[in-house]
């Protein structure tokens, strides 16, 4: 098992029950962030905010609505597995490298829903309900001080915690001018996290008995609302080919999420020690994409650029843990790269020409430092498209995503003590179906 967590020495990491997330880097912020956009848009490395396609649903930009047909309907849903592992190297007390810890964990995981149907002419709408952020950790450590170890014993402290934020997005789309659309997009989120902490003395060595564990629980109640704009500009769109420029800002900022903190003796009466209700400093970040979108008949190809503004370092989330050693928020940078081939659509006798093949990268930051020190993250995607139907656009999505965050690297506490960092490996495999329902759906037959 790992034998030292995200900054906790001499930390044990092992598997807890949440199902959505597991990674110690989880004890901070709103837990690790989904990749947003369909089975299709995550095998292709996560790009898709200029994804402008009347068949296929846009969970990234609501000027992407304005596409659908008129008496058309499209519906996707997937869900995700998730092989994780985590590494971290382990120093002795004269903070030589001593050995490499490792554990792992699998998760599955709902991963979204999503509706796509047109208004009126030009003028379309959307709905999703995805999983924006999981938390899911549990560490236990030992008390390094030789006073505590001299005057009561052997202390354990031991953290877990789990929780989910949740996304429910609506929004129109609208095309004013030929080829060039705007969206705007309501997003509600909520979702429960709680943080548990407990100290226990294993051995008491001064043989009182007076002692009993402390146990503490803070429980974040996240509801609020915020915002999404969009633009498309579709600059080349005829029979043969279509070149799309996209654009999103979301609006984050506060969550203010309502932290009850509860502290008690873990004695035959649980008493309570204390209890506060409040307003935490949790937040969501100022978003803004932009992306670039080419697509025929056989071959689709795009590129995004996000960048989150989380606050950095004005004070909006700073905790300084073990050591002094200090978690920040801070901005990032993502880059996003897909394609996909698709031989021949219309081929009647070969299944395999049909069926579209996808690839994919992305690299960006962690959203957190810790002691100052960045963490990487990078993803390469592939995935497979079966069509259900000759001459159908409904299909079944299969993806498949390598990736991994953080460092094997260290950091310095004030106490001189070196403290390994986490590197995370992960592998995922996605599964979604995508329905298209064309216009005989809402068409009555009539017979002479």
């Amino acid at each position: 098992m790992v034998c030292a967590a995200v900054l906790v020495p001499s930390a044990a990491v092992n598997a807890q029950s949440s199902v959505n997330a597991y990674s110690p880097y989880t004890m901070f912020g709103i837990g690790e962030l989904g990749t947003p956009g369909n089975s299709i848009m995550r095998s292709m490395g996560g790009i898709g905010v200029a994804l402008r396609s009347s068949q296929q649903v846009n969970m990234m930009n609501p000027a992407g609505y304005s596409a659908t047909f008129r008496k058309t309907f499209i519906f996707d849903v997937s869900a995700e597995g998730n092989f994780l592992l985590n590494r971290q190297y382990k120093y002795d007390e004269n903070n030589a490298l001593s050995r490499t810890a490792k554990n792992a964990k699998n998760t599955i995981n709902f991963r979204g829903i999503a509706i796509q149907f047109p208004l009126a002419k030009r003028l379309g709408f959307g709905f999703s309900l995805t999983p924006y952020s999981s938390v899911g950790y549990t560490m236990a450590t030992t008390e390094q001080s030789e006073d505590i170890w001299g005057s009561v014993g052997r202390a354990v402290y031991s953290y877990s915690g789990d929780g989910d934020v949740t996304e429910v997005k609506a929004g129109v789309g609208w095309e004013p001018f030929k080829n060039f659309s705007i969206g705007i997009a309501a997003k509600y989120y909520w979702g429960n996290i709680q943080h548990n902490y407990a100290s226990a003395i294993s051995n008491d060595y001064v043989g009182t008995g007076n002692y009993v564990s402390v146990v503490g629980l803070d429980d974040y109640a996240i509801s609020n609302f915020k915002f999404q704009v969009g633009v498309q500009w579709s600059i080349i769109a005829n029979e043969k080919r279509i070149l799309t420029l996209g654009a999103t800002y979301d609006y984050g900022g506060s969550l203010r999420p309502k932290l009850t903190k509860t502290i008690y003796l873990n004695d035959v009466a649980s008493t309570v020690v204390e209890f506060e209700d409040s307003r935490s400093q949790m937040r969501l970040p100022h978003s803004c994409t932009v992306g670039i979108l080419y697509q025929d008949s056989k071959f689709t190809a795009g590129f995004d650029y996000e960048y989150q503004a989380w606050g950095g370092n004005d004070g909006y989330f700073e905790e300084t843990i073990y050591g002094n050693v200090k978690v920040r928020y801070a901005d990032t940078n993502t880059f996003k790269v897909g394609f996909e081939y698709t031989p021949n659509r219309f081929d009647v006798r070969r299944y395999l020409r049909r069926m579209s093949y996808r690839i994919g990268a992305r690299y960006g930051d962690y959203y957190q430092t810790y002691g100052g020190k960045r963490l990487d993250q990078l993803a390469v995607t592939a995935g497979i498209g079966f069509p259900i139907r000759f001459m159908g656009a409904s299909s079944i999505n299969i993806g498949f995503e390598y990736g991994k965050r953080g460092t094997l690297g260290s950091v310095m506490s004030d106490m001189n003590t070196r403290i390994g960092l986490i590197r995370q490996d992960y592998f995922k495999v996605s599964l979604g179906l995508s329905l298209f329902g064309e216009d005989y759906w809402f068409v009555r037959p009539k017979f002479d």
